[in-house]
């Protein structure tokens, strides 16, 4: 423990010159683009500041600190890092000469208070009858994916809905990079390996997924989908692990099924499309997406259902709620909308009743 503690000071001295930033509780994000050019997010806002790091070879030093605190390489050959601070903030690095202008860091900062459902009601990011439903949603074991762009919220949102989980349930949680803090006791946490300095070593998300599957989980949460591991969490999906969460980068929910086909096409399994695609369609129940907008305010703006194929051959979705803009608020110049139910009843309905769950009295 002293050990860790020192190496976190030392850590600490390395970052000196962003220390006032990761301090302040209303920055979200501190990217540098090179030793002397600092950008902050604050507010949801970008800010250029004048901090700057004494040389590129500090910068780099920073870099290299960072990457022995989590046991990783960062050089020349190997340029590119994905990494976390002690408090848990999440750091991608590059080196030259990946990076042309030179190292640049970006930190993705987490509030020390996890946000909860609770908070996104505050905010108006979820309405309490939407928050009801997904939370009937999460108890009754449909499987959910968060989508979103980058910086929209997915991790935190799919944080907060993990806090729906029943405490009596086994939650085995898989990342690249350990973001999550579930509530639930029962939770087994893991976390991919990068290969060693001569390739050997490297443990995958679907190394941990595959492994998971016999380590009796009630529930899989993989904390994002960025590549070949999507279809072996589709396959657990239509194999009996239902409530599965994940995220995954997309900007729409039509996107979001068409990433996860991609996405599984990056597998070393050769699937027809057609099957491919009957697979995605069976597995995903829910699409939960986030949005950024241009005031820094991020909230839901889509729940849609997966209701399988089209005769065509296309994705079904069918929008359970969506998010209505109505222009700005001229005093603050915060987005004003609603986060409405459309009235379509899910497929699935009859289900969450029978369990004894509630369902949104505006779903027809």
């Amino acid at each position: 423990m002293i050990a860790a503690k020192i190496f976190e000071q030392t850590l600490g001295d390395f970052l000196a010159p962003i220390e006032p930033f990761l301090a302040d509780a209303r920055v979200s994000e501190v990217m540098i683009n090179r030793f002397d050019r600092i950008y902050i997010e604050r507010g949801g806002q970008l800010e250029r500041t004048p901090a700057t790091f004494g040389s590129e070879h500090a910068l780099v030093a920073a870099i290299k600190n960072v990457a022995q605190f989590v046991g990783r390489l960062v050089d020349a050959e190997r340029p590119i890092l994905d990494a976390r601070l002690p408090d848990g903030s999440r750091v991608a690095v590059m080196l030259p000469p990946a990076a042309r202008a030179g190292a640049c860091m970006s930190i993705r900062r987490f509030p020390k208070d996890r946000l909860t459902v609770e908070r996104l009601l505050e905010i108006g990011a979820l309405t309490p009858a939407c928050a009801s439903f997904l939370r009937a949603c999460v108890v009754g074991k449909r499987n959910v994916v968060v989508a979103g762009g980058t910086g929209s919220g997915k991790t935190s949102m799919l944080n907060a809905l993990s806090s729906f989980v029943p405490e009596g349930e086994r939650i085995l949680v898989l990342e690249d990079s350990s973001e999550l803090q579930l509530q639930q006791e029962h939770a087994v946490y893991m976390e991919s390996i990068p290969p060693d300095a001569r390739g050997r070593g490297a443990v995958t998300i679907r190394d941990l997924l595959r492994a998971s599957l016999r380590m009796r989980p009630d529930r899989i949460v993989v904390g994002e989908c960025r590549g070949g591991e999507a279809l072996d969490l589709i396959q657990a999906m239509t194999s009996g692990h239902g409530g599965s969460l994940s995220t995954v980068h997309a900007t729409y929910p039509h996107d979001t099924v068409q990433r996860l086909e991609t996405l599984s096409l990056m597998s070393d399994v050769a699937l027809p499309l057609s099957a491919l695609r009957q697979q995605v369609a069976s597995a995903i129940d829910l699409i939960v997406q986030t949005g950024r907008y241009n005031d820094g305010s991020r909230r839901i703006t889509h729940v849609a259902e997966c209701r399988g194929l089209t005769e065509g051959g296309q994705y079904a979705l069918e929008m359970l709620y969506v998010f209505e803009q109505d222009g700005h608020d001229p005093a603050t110049g915060r987005v004003r909308g609603t986060l409405r139910c459309t009235g379509v009843r899910p497929s699935f309905a009859d289900d969450l009743i029978a369990r004894g769950l509630p369902l949104d009295p505006e779903m027809a």
